[in-house]
């Protein structure tokens, strides 16, 4: 693992890395903030997953995060959000390709040699950040905003007794039925929709609902709103009886603007059910 840089941040480090990975054959870097605490021992970790056409950057410098994360000594991953480089499948669409994994593991050429993002997300990053840096591999939750929601949400219920919690800002709720969505599962696993399902976070809480904190906002003047279809994820909540808190923010879009100004209300959300 190379460090890429190591800044000093509200008493604790913003880092970023880059490693070689094996389960996309390819390298990846992230971002990994550790508070002060860190220093004295493994502290609580969430996961931050980024939407379309991000990087590891995006929210890392754009959210907000740090300063409330060291109020809570909880340690902050920003993984990317595909692999990356000249060998590497892309399409000229932003919303598919490098950029757009959707956080799936791919099994339909071209894509299926490197776009490896539930294996890498899921198993290998963490077992990375868990041997070589102080954060506490059993207290972990997770939170994305859109395409990242959408692999927050799905991770939260498909890997049970992962995470303590999970949020998500304008997630991409019903991907089977939309444009975001369809065309991605299409291309990464194949025409046949059965095996969607497990990356639809409505119809994943329609069958299984969810036992951990839920935390969901999503902003009512959001241009993407109709291909998020948040109604379809807050629907199948209520009729699953869960426990969570589903809002829609008067005004607010799709922007980190909307990421930032609720960052403090997540992190929050967290800390509570880490610190249980």
């Amino acid at each position: 693992m190379e460090t890429l840089s190591e800044n000093k941040c509200f008493g604790g480090t913003q880092g970023v890395y880059k490693h070689s990975s094996e389960a996309t054959k390819t390298d990846m870097t992230f971002g990994l903030f550790l508070p002060a605490e860190a220093a004295d021992g493994p502290v609580p970790v969430l996961w931050y997953l980024s939407g379309l056409t991000c990087t590891h950057e995006n929210a890392m410098v754009k959210a907000g995060a740090q300063g409330w994360a060291a109020e809570q000594g909880i340690a902050l991953v920003f993984p990317d959000t595909s692999p990356r480089g000249a060998a590497v499948a892309d399409d000229p669409g932003y919303d598919l390709g490098q950029g757009a994994g959707f956080y799936v593991n791919a099994t339909q050429d071209p894509w299926a040699p490197h776009f490896q993002m539930w294996d890498y997300v899921a198993e290998e990053l963490p077992r990375l950040i868990t041997r070589n840096f102080a954060v506490d591999e059993e207290r972990q939750s997770i939170t994305g905003h859109s395409m990242g929601g959408h692999g927050a949400l799905t991770m939260a219920m498909g890997l049970k007794g992962r995470f303590k919690s999970v949020s998500a800002f304008a997630p991409i709720a019903n991907p089977t039925a939309g444009d975001w969505g369809r065309k991605q599962l299409n291309a990464y696993l194949g025409p046949d929709e059965a095996a969607w399902a497990r990356h639809d976070a409505t119809l994943m809480m329609a069958q299984n609902g969810l036992d951990i904190p839920l935390l969901v906002d999503q902003g009512t003047a959001d241009d993407f709103i109709d291909l998020l279809m948040p109604e379809a994820l807050f629907a199948a909540a209520a009729q699953a009886r869960v426990d969570g808190h589903l809002r829609l923010q008067k005004g607010y879009d799709h922007s980190y603007f909307f990421v930032s100004s609720f960052m403090e209300d997540h992190i929050g959300f967290h800390a509570e059910a880490l610190y249980a």
